[in-house]
């Protein structure tokens, strides 16, 4: 082992506070709005509830976005039958049902003249327990260097399942309009549930835009040691959530209700290219979170490891070039340079 790979050991006993201060470091959450009797009336109200252009944190983890429009969006609260509208500085324009949103935030278009967002879309998403905050320096870093209009997605990643969460996706994704092309960059379970997404728009045979590439930083594509460890624990369950408990499930269930991505895809690993990791607690090389294996999927078209961690994984500068790399030329190095996961003799074939 280099002397710059450091395997940390530690007791199990350890093992909950160990995982959960590396995946969730950045979990907060705004208060739940109170809903009464009047306010749900106010709801059904076409012309919408009279609102007060209040400052919010943007959604941490109450709050899943279902429209993305350049910096503005519209978000559903996972607690009540709620919605609001987001402008791009996180002030809360509107409130009441979707359609009550949509409309006022359509006025405000027109109103402050806002350009539509480009033809050539980056769908971003982050890891459970984080918010979009934790991906905006990467989405800046792909703005400056690209001409793709970037958007980046907030969801309650605690809170809900993934099928919710691929819901709410295929929501923000069929709100887009007249696109030409989606890609998408996803870190840790974002990966899951646009693979997720992908299943579900495959089992109903949506029409979409072309879905041209996406990346994947640190996907447990093979499910996670960490979360399968931790499942019998009702702290895990309770901080975690649903979708927390089915990465817990065995690689094949799991597998069942994804879809390898219909696109070209690459993935970036964290590790340290040592035959033993950063940590005692998993198996082979790894990013303190997730084992380089578990972030392997056959058909990838790329597949590269960094020595990052995982939960600063998006911040590393060569990841950031990489991520960027791919999205336009459809490798992180270069063509001559890719390292393919190629799929089974028997998939490969049909």
């Amino acid at each position: 082992m280099s002397k710059s790979a450091v395997r940390i050991r530690m007791p199990w006993s350890w093992l909950p506070v160990f995982w959960l201060a590396a995946v969730i470091p950045c979990v907060s959450a705004e208060p739940t709005p109170r809903v009464n009797e009047a306010s749900e009336a106010d709801v059904s109200d076409k012309s919408g509830p009279f609102n007060f252009a209040s400052p919010t944190l943007g959604g941490k983890q109450f709050w899943t976005d279902e429209l993305v429009f350049n910096d503005w969006r519209i978000q559903r609260n996972t607690m009540v039958p709620h919605y609001r509208l987001l402008d791009d500085q996180n002030v809360r324009q509107a409130w009441g049902s979707f359609e009550q949103c949509l409309e006022r935030l359509e006025t405000l278009r027109e109103q402050r003249r806002l350009p539509a967002h480009g033809k050539q879309i980056v769908l971003v998403l982050h890891g459970l327990g984080r918010t979009r905050s934790a991906m905006s320096g990467l989405c800046d870093y792909i703005r400056r260097n690209s001409s793709y209009t970037v958007l980046n997605v907030g969801y309650a990643s605690t809170r809900e399942s993934l099928t919710q969460h691929a819901e709410s996706l295929a929501k923000i994704v069929k709100n887009l309009g007249d696109v030409e092309e989606i890609s998408f960059v996803a870190h840790s379970m974002g990966n899951i549930v646009t693979r997720r997404y992908f299943a579900m728009r495959a089992a109903k045979g949506i029409k979409l835009p072309r879905v041209r590439r996406m990346v994947m930083l640190a996907p447990p594509n093979q499910g996670a040691q960490m979360a399968k460890r931790l499942r019998d624990t009702g702290l895990f369950e309770l901080i975690m959530g649903a979708s927390a408990m089915e990465l817990a499930q065995s690689a094949d269930k799991l597998e069942s209700q994804l879809a390898v991505p219909d696109c070209e895809f690459g993935i970036i690993a964290g590790g340290t290219k040592e035959d033993a990791g950063r940590t005692s607690l998993l198996e082979g090389d790894d990013d303190m979170v997730v084992s380089v294996e578990e972030t392997r999927l056959a058909g990838a078209r790329d597949f590269i490891v960094v020595p990052a961690l995982h939960t600063v994984i998006m911040d590393n500068p060569q990841v950031r070039e990489y991520v960027v790399r791919f999205l336009r030329q459809g490798s992180f190095v270069s063509e001559e340079k890719r390292c393919p996961i190629p799929l089974p003799a028997s998939a490969a074939s049909r």
